[in-house]
């Protein structure tokens, strides 16, 4: 008999040594926790799935909302520095106190009557983070999909609006090699006769059959709603509303433009039960924050955050640096799991990259440094471009930042990406301060 946690860090301690995995596909084990803990929403919920762009999605749709007067709740995940990251209420990181009962609640449904379920790591905290946000008097609960949808542990919950940001090859091991398999499992979270909004441009035949199996009311970008803009300003057209003139989400990308249009095409289709003004739109959009989606830190050198940790989310970063302008010298702090498209991702960056700084992160999902430098080494001399790039292999990315920054000019550009390990890493003890020791401030 296992004594209780009486802490956070104690009951996540729980949850790692809980099972032999860190993921197992399935959805039984949890739908019988759920149904023991009578885990129901009585408000809206939007269950947001996507290989990118989730968590600027469930980001956006919370600004709008709380700028309408809701009370809105979210779930994402991973988290950069620490757990409780993953759930907000209202706008505010809920306390990690707040989120003890909780764990003690599915611990009790999950040994109910001598019947152990077995649970993941996810699917436990999944459970946790649901029951508090069941219990938070919410007005909307927004939901970000973990891995894929159709068996991803939030997929207990029946969304009232479901939404598919982006489809392409990321967890081949889970989800399938391609994007008509991928786009299938995704689609697993949309339910009969309920708005299903699909805002990636190249939608796979597989998630349109699937929407028409089952009866879901499928909003398609370019059929169902438009958006256009220009240098200064976008507008939205969907069905039966029309904005105009929207300042430019405040995540930084161009990449945000085609969440932003989902956003809107979900608040859209929930308008009966959540009616939104065009002003709290605007102001939503133009308040929205979330660290590590393109995230520049003011100062010099510039310090460029970004979690892209696949080839489609690089291809984003590589575009989106290149739209910076000149900068003499552009650093890369980067770490990354053993389980990603890495050649695809470095060829991708490589030529905008001057010198790599490549790092162990604190995970056994993960490369560390020195064979991140082996994989770049090889496409170097596969691809016979940029030999004159410099490459060096740090312990932590802490220490990667601090190399950087000895080496960079004030008008150089440092990038940190790879994972949210990477990013995460470097949060944690605060940029600033890093930056003002270098700076002699």
């Amino acid at each position: 008999m296992h004594t209780t946690p009486h802490t956070l860090e104690g009951w996540l301690r729980h949850c790692e040594q809980l099972h032999p995995v860190g993921i197992e596909m399935g959805l039984d084990r949890v739908q019988e926790v759920a149904r023991r803990m009578s885990l129901k929403f009585t408000c809206p919920v939007i269950t947001v799935a996507g290989t990118n762009g989730k968590g600027s999605t469930c980001a956006m749709l919370e600004a709008v909302a709380l700028q309408a007067g809701y009370r809105p709740g979210v779930y994402t995940s991973p988290h950069l520095v620490h757990f409780q990251e993953r759930c907000r209420i209202h706008g505010d990181i809920v306390a990690a106190d707040d989120l003890i009962p909780h764990f003690e609640a599915v611990e009790q449904a999950r040994t109910q009557g001598g019947e152990e379920v077995s649970l993941t790591y996810f699917e436990f905290t999944t459970l946790a983070i649901l029951r508090l946000m069941s219990h938070s008097l919410l007005d909307v609960a927004i939901l970000e999909v973990g891995l894929g949808g159709r068996l991803d542990a939030t997929n207990v919950i029946d969304a009232d609006c479901a939404v598919i940001t982006s489809i392409d090859i990321d967890h081949v091991e889970f989800l399938g090699p391609d994007r008509e398999s991928i786009g299938r499992e995704k689609a697993g979270i949309m339910r009969t006769g309920r708005p299903a909004i699909v805002s990636d441009p190249m939608v796979p035949q597989s998630v349109v059959d699937h929407a028409r199996e089952i009866g879901a009311d499928l909003w398609r970008v370019g059929h169902d709603f438009n958006v256009s803009g220009d240098k200064q300003q976008w507008a939205w057209a969907g069905r039966g509303r029309r904005y105009a003139g929207l300042a430019y989400p405040a995540l930084r990308g161009a990449n945000q433009l085609v969440n932003a249009a989902g956003v809107l095409a979900a608040l859209e289709a929930l308008r009966d039960r959540l009616p939104v003004t065009a002003q709290a739109v605007r102001n939503g959009m133009a308040m929205v924050d979330l660290p590590g989606r393109f995230q520049i830190v003011p100062g010099q050198p510039t310090l460029v955050l970004d979690v892209a940790h696949n080839p489609h989310s690089v291809a984003a970063l590589s575009a989106n640096l290149d739209a910076m302008g000149y900068f003499p010298c552009t650093h890369a702090v980067f770490g990354a799991m053993g389980d990603k498209d890495l050649s695809t991702m470095l060829a991708k960056i490589g030529p905008l990259i001057d010198r790599w700084y490549f790092t162990s992160l604190p995970t056994t999902r993960a490369l560390s440094g020195g064979e991140l430098q082996q994989k770049w080494n090889a496409i170097q001399m596969v691809s016979g471009v940029r030999r004159d790039v410099s490459s060096t292999v740090h312990a932590e990315p802490l220490l990667a930042l601090q190399a950087a920054f000895d080496a960079a000019d004030p008008a150089d550009r440092i990038v940190v990406f790879g994972s949210f390990y990477t990013v995460g890493g470097v949060l944690v003890n605060g940029i600033p301060r890093l930056k003002a020791k270098h700076l002699g401030a």
